[in-house]
């Protein structure tokens, strides 16, 4: 189990914590490269306890959580610089959840495609009618590989989260 060793930002809130996995936009996936760690933004949704995120059906983020590795999830805002008298106390006021776990790909279109849709419903809400079916994530093929797009599903096994609250005064203003 992961801990937060700057206890005093240690946030256990589980309300604030869902609400920020599900209104975030962009989180950060990473796992073992070939030499290098690797890490690549995406946008994801948070549904029902897992992160969902798609991509193309190829590649190097592809090839290397289809063989399931253990990955950690970063989803992070800053929210401004805080002020002090004394420069070697300025801060930052942030809020970040880390989460660490099981990686699958989704090879089911029924989740595939709730998934999916929820996505697009996070990103463009009442902007589609109808949402995505398991048979149109089967045949759709992308004209970049001209494979189907790849859902990912982290289970997560243990869950940080870190905040810096300031006050709208405490923050710098340019």
């Amino acid at each position: 189990m992961n801990k937060v060793k700057y206890s005093q930002r240690d946030c256990k809130d589980q309300e604030k914590i869902e609400k920020f996995l599900k209104e975030s936009r962009t989180g950060v996936i990473a796992m073992n490269g070939d030499d290098y760690p690797y890490a690549v933004p995406v946008n994801f949704v948070w549904y029902e306890g897992y992160i969902f995120f798609h991509g193309m059906g190829s590649g190097k983020k592809v090839d290397i959580l289809c063989e399931e590795p253990p990955v950690s999830f970063t989803v992070y805002e800053e929210i401004g610089t805080v002020t002090d008298p004394m420069p070697c106390h300025a801060d930052t006021s942030y809020m970040s959840v880390m989460l660490f776990g099981k990686i699958e790909k989704v090879v089911d279109f029924d989740i595939a495609a709730t998934a999916l849709w929820k996505l697009v419903e996070k990103y463009l809400p009442n902007y589609y009618k109808k949402p995505l079916t398991a048979s149109f994530i089967e045949n759709y093929k992308s004209s970049m590989d001209n494979n189907t797009t790849s859902v990912f599903k982290l289970t997560p096994e243990d869950i940080t989260a870190k905040e810096n609250q300031a006050e709208e005064s405490e923050l710098f203003k340019n």
